[in-house]
């Protein structure tokens, strides 16, 4: 799987994107802490930060017996790049239809 496609998959889930605003928004912390913040368990966090963990998107570090989380922008950068250039494609495609439609005899 690319950077991309990990990317992509990670977000896919609404709880996920929630995991990842929150630590954007609030900083580093704990499963525990992100859990009272969320309707789910804090297990499900646990899980839901293992595949933001893989895709790049958030580190985790040991203090002590607890797991910090923080956000890592830079998965997000590739992905934008991404669909940058599929936004662009797309563009192209309707300028020249949209072309052909004003003009038939292009």
């Amino acid at each position: 799987m690319t950077t991309v496609d990990g990317v992509l998959a990670a977000l896919a889930d609404p709880t996920r994107r929630s995991v990842l605003e929150s630590l954007v928004r609030d900083g580093a912390t704990t499963a525990t802490v992100l859990a009272r913040r969320l309707p789910v368990t804090r297990q499900a966090v646990g899980k839901h930060l293992s595949v933001l963990e893989r895709a790049g998107l958030v580190h985790c570090q040991r203090v002590g017996r607890e797991a910090r989380y923080r956000p890592d922008p830079a998965p997000l950068t590739d992905a934008a790049a991404w669909l940058a250039d599929l936004a662009r494609e797309w563009d192209t495609r309707l300028a020249r239809i949209r072309a052909l439609a004003e003009d038939p005899t292009t």
